[in-house]
């Protein structure tokens, strides 16, 4: 009985586009790291320093200081709200205009071009250009956060309705309803649950970027931090970091869990539901 000739297996294609983006990358990578001047000796000195600096700080904690601490984190805290709502007024209204499902693509290209050149400006250049018009003052933040968000939230908002469903917006129509009917019955209903969601989201974002905004003056904790690091007041700036990062841990869970109930949906127990539909006569 002759052997059967070996079976020659066929050579594994060469994926030339991941080597190209893999060179790429690898370019980009050492290209940038020349261009910022990395000093990669100090990342062996980085430990100690990082140890001297919160030995500095957490030595002696001025608890005195706690209750003003604690104030202007609120504030901070409630420059982040109010920015977020501002944000939110714009940015819903907006965000119909940027689907195109809805309008059509010129209306909705011009609409995300508003949000491109929102969302490309920082809240820190914003705060820089609205404190000479409101001086050091939590307005300044309050702006800055408005208007740097509304890019933001716009973007994901217009990508969330231009994944619904179209049975609604085709039954709306099948009865004769005008556009606005149709955003209100067809549209809303669907996308109301995950705009809230995107919205709490953005206002945890937000309660972060407003500590960073007050050190260019825009109010806030931030202020504090900067001053406190600059005077070497270290003690101080370790007990402020400590209400910034609580407060921030606070508001985040509280704001995860809202969440998590709206996307979630209410669960409804159906012995429950049986039960009170029998006590209101719903059930015979």
């Amino acid at each position: 009985m002759s052997a059967s000739p070996p079976v020659e297996l066929p050579s594994k294609p060469r994926d030339t586009f991941k080597i190209v983006v893999s060179t790429v990358f690898v370019v980009l990578f050492g290209w940038s790291a020349i261009s910022v001047d990395i000093k990669w000796s100090r990342l062996l000195e980085a430990p100690a320093d990082m140890y001297r600096l919160f030995k500095a700080m957490y030595s002696d904690i001025p608890w005195d200081e706690l209750s003003r601490l604690i104030g202007l984190m609120w504030d901070s805290i409630a420059m982040a709200w109010v920015g977020t709502l501002i944000a939110a007024v714009f940015a819903i209204p907006l965000s119909f205009l940027a689907a195109e499902n809805l309008v059509g693509r010129p209306i909705a290209w011009v609409t995300r071009q508003v949000f491109n050149v929102l969302r490309a400006v920082p809240e820190v250049i914003l705060a820089l250009l609205f404190v000479p018009m409101f001086g050091l003052s939590p307005m300044a933040g309050v702006l800055a956060i408005g208007v740097g968000s509304i890019g933001s939230l716009g973007k994901l908002f217009y990508e969330i309705i231009e994944n619904i469903e179209r049975g609604p917006i085709e039954a709306t129509d099948a009865v004769g309803a005008s556009r606005l009917q149709r955003l209100r019955w067809g549209v809303v209903p669907q996308v109301a649950p995950e705009l809230t969601s995107f919205l709490l989201y953005r206002f945890e974002i937000n309660i972060r970027a407003s500590s960073v905004l007050g050190v260019v003056g825009a109010g806030g904790i931030g202020g504090v931090l900067a001053d406190t690091v600059r005077f070497k007041e270290y003690g101080v700036a370790g007990l402020a970091l400590i209400v910034v990062i609580v407060g921030t841990i606070i508001v985040d869970t509280i704001s995860g869990a809202i969440r998590r109930r709206i996307v979630a949906g209410r669960t409804i127990d159906i012995g429950e539901a049986q039960k009170y539909a029998v006590d209101t006569g719903g059930l015979s």
